[in-house]
């Protein structure tokens, strides 16, 4: 398996207990969708490992304790501390028509209303206030809010996203001196 064919559906946190269990936090929007998985890829060393889950209890919000198979010390559990977990975008809950996932704009070609076409979507960022992509435009990388306000049409099968970006955001970028 390899990590271009996966996303990340979150990280290992803390040890929890002295059996080998860990908690995890889901990097997802329903950890509850993955409550009945059977594994997860972990990033070791820059290669996916397949481990297979003994029990998984969620733990309000986006929180769960899980027991890998074969983890079954405190020092093997400190091993998978901050590790990614990863599943194949295979395993990806379906969704309802005109919904899309995030890092299926990766890759996109951005045309705005006004100005055109803008470049490709490079990468999704996920800060705490806000999610946004960065696009290359005229050589500088241009931060693009995702917000209902501003992208006005997704079609990753086509890879366009239509956005109307707010009055001046191009500008921020371009006049610099």
């Amino acid at each position: 398996m390899q990590i271009n064919d996966c996303y990340l559906l979150g990280y290992v946190g803390k040890k929890h207990g002295l059996r080998g269990e860990v908690t995890i936090s889901f990097d997802v929007d329903d950890p509850q969708e993955y409550e009945e998985m059977e594994s997860v890829f972990l990033k070791m060393n820059n290669q996916l490992v397949p481990f297979f889950i003994e029990s998984l209890s969620l733990r309000g919000g986006k929180k769960a304790v899980v027991k890998f198979e074969g983890i079954d010390s405190t020092e093997q559990a400190d091993e998978l501390q901050s590790t990614e977990l990863y599943l194949p975008t295979s395993c990806l809950p379906d969704l309802e028509e005109g919904q899309y996932y995030y890092h299926d704009l990766i890759g996109c070609t951005v045309i705005d209303r006004q100005a055109g076409e803008l470049g490709k979507v490079k990468e999704v960022l996920d800060l705490t206030s806000q999610m946004l992509f960065s696009v290359e435009y005229r050589g500088e990388e241009v931060m693009v809010p995702i917000s209902d306000g501003i992208i006005l049409e997704v079609k990753t099968e086509e890879g366009i996203v239509r956005v109307d970006l707010p009055d001046g955001l191009l500008d921020v970028y371009l006049d610099k001196e």
